[in-house]
């Protein structure tokens, strides 16, 4: 079954947070954002612009790439493709 894009960057948000061992609200402060954004974002409720991705990479201590892991973009197919 295929999840969409912000799904996926959801559970790769999650996973780093809770690797880095900061709760929503200081990642939230790291970030300059409002701790609900991080819960929509961590619930694929909302898709990051740009500059908030990179600005919870670099809060997180990870790669843009990282949060994107596991999606890209079938140009052939028109569609988003995903690994596990």
């Amino acid at each position: 079954m295929a999840i969409a894009p912000r799904e996926r960057f959801a559970q790769n948000l999650v996973v780093a947070r809770r690797a880095s061992g900061l709760t929503q609200d200081e990642l939230a402060n790291r970030c300059k954002l409002h701790r609900t954004e991080i819960s929509l974002l961590e619930r694929a409720g909302r898709e990051p612009r740009l500059g908030t991705l990179v600005k919870l990479a670099g809060s997180l201590g990870v790669s843009v790439e990282s949060l994107a892991a596991g999606v890209r973009w079938d140009e052939k197919a028109q569609k988003f493709k995903y690994r596990r």
